[in-house]
């Protein structure tokens, strides 16, 4: 048993690694500003403490007694720091050197921490790989990049071992619709429920590949694990399988037992057109693959959303 810090801990993916280390047997600590997140996405097991990543007070006091942390706060929504630049600077890179400083003060405790698939800009049809050159196209992407690049010099000024993991598009429960960090499988899911039309920014074509949020717990726990070995690395948290936005409402639709009514708006400023990940370089040093399926993991949300609705 060992206990480990969460920041964001409240929010979609945090709440559901929470709960994979309570059952497993660990402590939890969770720092979160409750901006996004919400306590009762957490099980009462895990101590939450409220206060900011970018605040070196708070997350010293957090950290405090950990073996790890997973940090994984940050201002998700690329529309919002295009339209709030400085704010989401500081969320997503102060915070994230905020929490290595501490963590190297505390003992050089490991930091997985999540980077973006933002990174990699516009790469183009194909799946890229980690050794493609990052050419972000967005305040969030730059931002993203330049946690990696204080996460790689960590190890060499600091001693620190840190992981870095580059989400695809994460889907699953608790991903809350009407928020502006959601990913488009929610917020096409609850209109659907509901028999609303769908809109699609663009003609639909545009590709993503969508990693369910069981997988993605999975990839955080590896990296974990093998930090010391994986010090200062960056990788893919990805399926290796591409979907079209088109082809993703017929899926939900049939699973809904209902006929789109699809809208077309203008294609938004940072967009990217193909988003697909090669996931090689997790398995092969990691020991980790997303097993579960696009179907199969729309059919659970389905099921986990009718249940608490």
């Amino acid at each position: 048993m060992a206990r480990y810090l969460i920041t964001g801990g409240c929010g979609f993916v945090g709440s559901h690694l929470a709960d994979a280390l309570l059952a497993r047997g660990d402590e939890v600590v969770v720092l979160d500003n409750l901006s996004t997140g919400k306590r009762a996405n957490l099980a009462p097991e895990a101590r939450v403490i409220e206060g900011d990543v970018a605040d070196p007070d708070a997350v010293a006091r957090a950290i405090a007694g950990c073996a790890g942390v997973f940090h994984l706060a940050g201002i998700a929504s690329v529309a919002y720091c295009n339209e709030h630049w400085r704010e989401g600077h500081v969320t997503n890179q102060t915070g994230t050197v905020t929490v290595f400083e501490a963590a190297a003060r505390a003992g050089r405790v490991p930091v997985v921490y999540t980077s973006s698939a933002a990174v990699y800009g516009d790469a183009g049809p194909g799946a890229v790989d980690e050794a493609r050159v990052p050419r972000p196209r967005t305040p969030y992407g730059v931002d993203k990049l330049g946690s990696e690049l204080h996460g790689r010099i960590a190890m060499g000024v600091h001693g620190l071992p840190t992981v870095g993991l580059r989400p695809f598009n994460i889907y699953g429960p608790r991903q809350d619709p009407s928020s502006a960090y959601s990913g488009v499988i929610s917020i096409f899911n609850s209109r659907l429920a509901q028999g609303l039309p769908v809109t699609v920014f663009g003609d639909g074509l545009q590709t993503r590949d969508f990693v369910y949020v069981a997988d993605v717990v999975r990839f955080l726990m590896a990296a974990m694990a093998h930090a010391p070995q994986a010090a200062g690395e960056v990788f893919n948290i990805c399926t290796g399988r591409t979907t079209t936005l088109l082809a993703l409402i017929d899926t939900l639709a049939r699973l809904h037992g209902r006929v789109p009514v699809v809208q077309h708006g203008d294609p938004r400023v940072g967009d990217i057109r193909d988003s697909l990940g090669d996931p090689n370089r997790a398995r092969a040093v990691l020991g980790v693959t997303a097993e579960v399926t696009l179907e199969d993991g729309l059919a659970a949300l389905l099921r986990q959303s009718q249940a608490a609705g």
